[in-house]
């Protein structure tokens, strides 16, 4: 199957080799637009995979304490090898917005900035949050598994990319490889670990821990296909109802990465979220590199081989 390193490819799983009846790819559309912040996906998530508390320090008898990161609610700080899930919060000033209020003779609660009752400054300001559910890609192009020498990163019948933990030897090559800093190694242990869009629950024909336990179907789980359909829908009925920064990230075929297999409604550039504005799988230019060196190389045997017979005559 063509581009296999790089641009659209639309069944990465047949490109790995599964047969033409694989399951349809998956993978998760998260709508930021209704996320309260809960941390129930970070939770039921650690639940899930047995994985290790994030910041813990001890307190002698008194049992462990967790530490906060210094970013208010965000305790966890970042994704990484023992956090699949990560709820960012980010506190924005911008433009006071007035909205349409019904006058019911009772003293009124002005916005700051404000200079009479009806009337506000043109830069009055008002605080706001953005928050999200942060995960793995599970990229198109994924390279973390091209540079994986041992085979431990494999593509999933269900078009997901999953960490072999038993076959990792800790080699770190896939960590500076991922265009968005997901994978990582776990401190204490050497080997990588990322989101596994939990393959043990798709196995049963279950949705994955965290989008089961989202209480406002921020984090939506499904065919990919049919997610990109809903996220384009949500974005025009946000768009029309005068949220101008909405954008879709991920969703695109075309970028960088041939698409996300899991993608994001963002209500502010990608850059006020921590994700890089235009990702491309690293991995990209390997082709021409090789063509490259294996030219060099001829070069220098040609200019080698030249040299000898000069120096015989």
């Amino acid at each position: 199957m063509s581009n296999s390193w790089y641009g659209p490819l639309a069944d990465p799983s047949a490109d790995a080799g599964y047969a033409e009846d694989h399951p349809d790819r998956v993978g998760f559309f998260t709508d930021t637009s209704v996320c309260i912040g809960c941390k129930a996906c970070e939770v039921a998530c650690k639940e899930w995979n047995a994985l290790p508390a994030d910041g813990v320090t001890p307190q002698g008898a008194g049992g462990d304490v967790l530490e906060s990161a210094g970013m208010g609610y965000d305790n966890t700080g970042g994704l990484g090898a023992s956090s699949y899930r990560h709820v960012a919060f980010v506190e924005q000033r911008v433009p006071a917005t007035r909205s349409a209020q019904t006058d019911l003779g009772m003293p009124a609660m002005d916005l700051p900035g404000s200079v009479d009752a009806g009337e506000h400054r043109a830069d009055a300001t008002e605080v706001r949050w953005l928050m999200s559910s942060d995960v793995c890609k599970h990229c198109t192009h994924a390279a973390c598994l091209d540079v994986c020498p041992t085979g431990s990163l494999i593509r999933t019948e269900h078009g997901t990319v999953l960490v072999q933990e038993d076959i990792c030897n800790g080699c770190g090559y896939c960590i500076p490889a991922c265009p968005y800093g997901v994978i990582d190694q776990r401190e204490g242990d050497g080997r990588a670990f990322k989101c596994t869009m939990c393959q043990d629950r798709l196995g049963a024909g279950l949705a994955p821990a965290c989008a089961t336990a989202c209480p406002t179907e921020s984090i939506q789980f499904g065919p990919l296909e049919e997610l990109r359909a809903r996220a384009d829908e949500r974005l025009a009925t946000l768009q029309a109802q005068g949220v101008d920064g909405a954008r879709l990230y991920g969703r695109d075929p075309d970028d960088g990465v041939g698409g996300d297999g899991a993608f994001f409604l963002l209500l502010d550039e990608p850059e006020a979220y921590g994700l890089p504005p235009d990702p491309v799988v690293t991995t990209r230019d390997l082709p021409s590199m090789w063509r490259h060196a294996a030219v060099a190389a001829a070069t220098v045997a040609a200019t080698v081989a030249a040299a000898f017979v000069g120096a015989r005559r």
